[in-house]
């Protein structure tokens, strides 16, 4: 069996690695993809797995923005650290679901039951989970609360969205910054993701206002914008090609 990791967090892909290895030493990792749109390229430059373990966050939002670009034609094992989502869809339309810290017991309960799938069970749940994906809705603009205000936002003048400590802020190109009570996750899953691109877990930054972007020791990329920003923007080693290819690529 060859299985795709769509997992960013290290060590839960390597516990996932290792208990997979526990539970049937044939088993092939053949990759590990860190977000979505990774995972994008790819099932676009890879031949099929047998099955996928795909985590609900990723480090650029929401798995299920994938199934907005591609149809996925692999069965699904859902992994979450939350259980705040509608869980009795994932039993409806996925093979399973699996809440995190993963148990070895639940994930061979979770392979037993992909193996027991027929070719027209599978066909059959395809069919499903790719109705999860909505018909892509773009925001234009933010209305923001602000004192006692609600402020209309262009997202034209939005330089980059930041998390740090719970809190959210907007910055806008005029170098204000607006506090913002919604998460990076929920803000990024109403963005449109050839305009916004979510650099890592504090960042979301707009395409155009990128200005310079630096070569790190580490390949990791340090991204320059057409503001001031609160801490550094690095893109990771394992991101810089998805970045570059997306702001070259409209």
């Amino acid at each position: 069996m060859k299985i795709l990791i769509v997992e960013d967090e290290t060590a839960a892909y390597e516990s996932l690695v290792e208990i997979l290895n526990e539970i049937d030493p044939s088993i092939a990792v053949v990759g590990n993809t860190e977000s979505v749109t990774q995972t994008i390229n790819w099932m676009n430059q890879h031949p099929l797995p047998d099955l996928i373990l795909m985590d609900i966050h990723l480090s650029d939002g929401p798995a299920f923005l994938i199934f907005e670009h591609i149809d996925i034609e692999v069965p699904i094992i859902f992994t979450t650290a939350y259980d705040e989502y509608a869980i009795e869809a994932f039993k409806v339309n996925s093979i399973d679901y699996l809440l995190k810290p993963i148990k070895t017991n639940e994930l061979e309960r979770a392979l037993q039951k992909f193996a027991k799938l027929s070719r027209a069970g599978i066909v059959d749940y395809l069919a499903k989970v790719n109705q999860l994906a909505p018909t892509p809705r773009y925001q234009n603009k933010l209305l923001v609360p602000h004192k006692d205000q609600l402020l209309p936002i262009d997202l034209q003048e939005v330089s980059f969205f930041y998390t740090t400590d719970k809190n959210t802020a907007v910055g806008l190109k005029d170098g204000s910054t607006i506090p913002y009570a919604k998460t990076l996750d929920h803000i990024f899953s109403h963005l449109n993701p050839g305009n916004f691109y979510r650099a890592n877990k504090q960042f979301i930054i707009a395409r155009n206002a990128v200005r310079n972007i630096t070569v790190w020791f580490d390949s990791r990329l340090l991204i320059t914008l057409d503001r001031e920003v609160p801490e550094r923007i690095y893109i990771s080693k394992n991101k810089a090609s998805d970045f570059k290819e997306w702001l070259v690529n409209e």
